[in-house]
């Protein structure tokens, strides 16, 4: 009775700690959002975060829980997860977002949970307890969720401007802050929908491990679906500043037109991807498709030292977060 208790105990203190990162991932991701309908004027800050949390939440009638399953099923060996790993894979994800946050770089809270998995299942035990497939299919999203972002990004903006070359400017500026709307609300579905996913299928992950829950089972309990898609909206809400002037403004000026069609063709990369059952980058996603829409209108446009930096946030995610993850395991089995 004892054990049980224990065990009990730390599975609930494990899924608490889980909704904490699923709150983190709202605020740090909160930009990804929002940063173009605010930077473009269209929403003040505080509409725009309640905007995009309510899209956030309402994903859960819409999507289903393929990326949820890739992470509770599709990332490591059966058998191979416990509670040390799952704290583990936590504290380096929530800790490589902190540091993240606070110099506000638009890093992966999606990769810096993968890493950190990764990194804790490595000090158990070793790297053939990963799943290859499922590790692949990731990783090589990395470089195809910003690919496809800026190529879709940059089609619809070269898109728009042959459709209304001969329209009035201000015309122009007048509609697409609408259509904004419409695009920043897509954009926050597919947020809600991969991101939410992930805390969904790491609470899955450790209910199997710990017996409250079988691997046979066809979906993660309710409860878990409602709390991770409710606590990444709240986090959206509290939103993450830093990083949203950082994706609004220091890569690339803004129109409402730029911002609808980054939102757009962001939204269609997540769509997708989300679809295919593959956790990808938000951050990754949106800023591709903001340099997309930048570049279309000539390469200076662009501050690719900016973009640079956030290109090599994007490579530490994984091994740096993977590094703090396999640190956390050990000193978990001196704690519980």
């Amino acid at each position: 009775m004892e054990t049980v208790q224990t065990a009990l105990w730390v599975v609930v203190m494990l899924v608490v700690l889980a909704v904490l990162f699923d709150f983190m991932n709202g605020f740090h991701d909160a930009a990804n959002s929002i940063a173009t309908v605010v930077s473009t004027g269209v929403l003040r800050p505080g509409q725009a975060v309640v905007f995009a949390a309510f899209f956030n939440f309402v994903a859960i009638f819409i999507f289903h829980l393929s990326v949820a399953a890739t992470i509770g099923k599709g990332i490591v060996q059966p058998g191979v997860v416990d509670t040390h790993v799952v704290f583990g894979a936590l504290v380096g994800a929530i800790t490589w977002n902190l540091i993240t946050w606070y110099y506000g770089i638009p890093s992966s809270s999606s990769h810096a949970l993968i890493g950190g998995i990764v990194g804790a299942v490595i000090a158990k035990a070793g790297a053939g307890a990963l799943l290859s497939a499922g590790i692949l299919k990731t990783v090589a999203f990395i470089f195809v969720s910003p690919l496809l972002g800026f190529l879709l990004g940059s089609l619809m903006m070269v898109a728009v401007a042959w459709i209304f070359r001969r329209a009035r400017p201000s015309g122009v500026d007048k509609w697409f802050r609408r259509l904004q709307l419409v695009s920043a609300g897509a954009y926050s579905l597919g947020h809600g929908g991969n991101d939410a996913q992930k805390t969904i299928g790491i609470i899955w992950l450790l209910l199997i491990a710990t017996g409250y829950a079988s691997a046979s089972d066809a979906s993660p309990p309710l409860w878990s679906i409602v709390i991770c898609y409710a606590a990444i909206g709240l986090g959206t809400m509290f939103g993450g500043w830093r990083i949203v002037k950082t994706m609004g403004q220091k890569i690339t000026k803004l129109k409402p037109v730029g911002g609808f069609c980054a939102e757009t063709g962001g939204a269609m990369t997540l769509f997708l991807a989300t679809m295919l059952g593959i956790p990808v980058s938000t951050t990754h996603t949106i800023t591709g498709a903001i340099v997309g829409v930048g570049s279309t209108q000539r390469a200076s446009a662009v501050r690719w030292g900016v973009a640079g930096n956030i290109v090599w946030a994007w490579i530490l995610t994984i091994p740096a977060s993977a590094f703090v993850a396999a640190i956390a395991y050990w000193i978990s089995l001196q704690m519980f």
